[in-house]
């Protein structure tokens, strides 16, 4: 056995099992993968980052998602006193109401929205004062009544309506100085929770890494939450007391992945054969890889973890970049899936009475597996194999005439009835309508892992996965028996990643239904 293997640490804490992590789970976590004597155990056990609650990156990243919320929420908020003040000024049914009494308010409400838009009011960034932040949507308001009443005077001339512009103003500002102190509260919440702190890993244990760490001890918005490095034999077993947890190999398969939001090279960037071999090989994670070139004196130490720590909510302005991408994706998940929920409910309690009657068992068959950035999650399905044969870890693939399987479970498995419950985890944020098929965790393929046979399989995961997908509808679903299986399904799955849009989703659900039915040599 090899010294790497044999220093390799062993975790018993189980990271899954709930939706965070208490601080005293991942300490237990990290003092287990110190070696040496009580000393080094209780150093580790201490640590020097240790939030009240440890978020995976999902649930981060859902709360950076908030800003697109709260614009949402500003939107219908002035909308609705625009609406009011001009139903106010108009002398009849607001319908009816001539296009000069209405364009003004209108004016002044779009320009309002749109400067609170382009002039990063959602970002909500590190250390901004809340006074401040009021201001600045004062004077963004002051500016659309502005263009409100210059444009009605311009329009109505001497009949202009001066009282109803006024009026709106400071109901406007009221309104929107109410809603933010409200955001800014809850973001300075969450920030305070370690909700918005960003997690990362070091990998190098080198005089960089310490200088990093003990200008992150001093700033604290920042979790350093391990250190990996492959020269284990000259690495010490911390370093200002956060551990060494392995092997750049260990953390491709460490538990602590899904609570990571970067991971960081600290080593020499002149090590160019180091450097090209580590980010080739952490490349298979879902996680960013960051090389840090080490920085001279303390200066530029700061300014390299302000730029890790940075961490706004989603900007709202610009093109379609990722955060916006996932929130239209997360509001696409809850207004179809609560809508399929319903409508689906009478088919859902008829093949829930179906299992309960044809076999003895559960109704509901529970499996982890992986989502997304690795997380594990809780996967429902209606049973559909016999109680004693079920399988947890899919170590054993479905075949035809499989005689685990149930009668009822041969039918809604062949009509896919059986994934209905995971509507479940997509209203709960874990899954989403449109994605990559979650795998169980340690699916084999024959006698071997099916992650282990292509290097990119980790690239799913950089999405949360779905009930359908287009893997799903390009005959790429239920069991996979050859390594050309998984290859296949992968590169679908990446496709998708890359090419997901709106219009992508819409036509993926909208296929599902005949392509699945249609498909009578699928085994699923």
């Amino acid at each position: 056995m090899t010294d790497a293997a044999t220093r390799r640490p062993m975790f018993d804490v189980d990271l899954s099992g709930s939706e965070s992590l208490d601080a005293s789970g991942l300490q237990a976590l990290a003092a287990s993968a110190v070696e040496g004597g009580p000393e080094a155990e209780g150093a580790a056990r201490r640590g020097p980052f240790r939030p009240d609650v440890w978020r995976n990156a999902r649930q981060r990243h859902a709360s950076r998602l908030a800003a697109h919320y709260f614009r949402s929420l500003d939107v219908l908020a002035v909308a609705a006193v625009t609406l009011l003040s001009a139903w106010a000024a108009a002398p009849g049914p607001l319908i009816h109401a001539q296009l000069s009494q209405v364009l003004p308010f209108a004016l002044g409400a779009l320009t309002i929205l749109g400067l609170l838009r382009s002039l990063g009011r959602y970002r909500f960034a590190r250390g901004q004062q809340t006074a401040i932040h009021l201001a600045s949507v004062a004077a963004i308001v002051a500016a659309g009544s502005l263009v409100a009443m210059a444009s009605g005077w311009a329009m109505q001339g001497a009949d202009a309506q001066w009282a109803a512009w006024l009026v709106w103003t400071g109901l406007v500002l009221v309104t929107l100085n109410a809603l933010h102190m409200g955001w800014s509260d809850i973001v300075a919440r969450w920030r305070a929770s370690g909700a918005l702190t960003p997690n990362i890993v070091l990998v190098g244990a080198t005089r960089h890494a310490e200088a990093l760490i003990r200008e992150a001890l001093k700033r604290r918005d920042l979790n350093v939450l391990g250190i990996f490095d492959d020269r284990l034999a000259r690495s010490p077993r911390a370093i200002e007391g956060v551990p060494v947890l392995g092997t750049a190999e260990d953390l491709l398969t460490h538990r602590m992945t899904p609570y990571v939001d970067r991971i960081v090279l600290a080593i020499d960037p002149r090590a160019e054969a180091r450097v090209r071999d580590l980010t080739a090989r952490l490349r298979t994670l879902p996680n960013e890889v960051t090389l840090v070139v080490e920085p001279k004196g303390e200066a530029e130490t700061r300014t390299t973890l302000n730029r890790l720590a940075a961490a706004p909510l989603a900007d709202v302005q610009g093109p379609l970049d990722d955060d916006r991408r996932a929130f239209n994706k997360r509001l696409q998940d809850m207004i179809f899936g609560l809508t399929a929920l319903v409508l689906l409910s009478p088919v859902m309690a008829a093949v829930a009475l179906a299992v309960r009657l044809d076999s003895p068992g559960p109704i509901f068959f529970r499996q982890r597996r992986h989502g997304f950035n690795h997380e594990e999650i809780v996967v429902w399905k209606f049973r559909s194999m016999r109680q004693e044969a079920a399988d947890a870890t899919a170590s054993r693939q479905v075949t035809h005439d499989d005689d685990r399987i149930t009668a009822v479970g041969r039918f809604i498995r062949k009509t896919s009835l059986d994934e209905l419950p995971q509507l479940l985890n997509v209203l709960t944020g874990e899954m989403s309508l449109v994605g990559p098929r979650p795998h169980a965790i340690g699916m084999k393929t024959g006698h071997v892992e099916s992650a282990r046979l292509v290097a990119e399989y980790a690239h799913r995961h950089r999405i949360k996965p779905g009930m359908t997908g287009w893997a799903a509808i390009h005959g790429s679903r239920g069991p996979l028996h050859s390594a050309q299986d998984v290859r296949r399904r992968v590169q679908l799955d990446i496709d998708y990643v890359e090419r997901q849009s709106f219009w992508l989703d819409l036509w993926i659900m909208a296929v599902t239904v005949p392509v699945l039915l249609g498909d009578r040599a699928a085994v699923r």
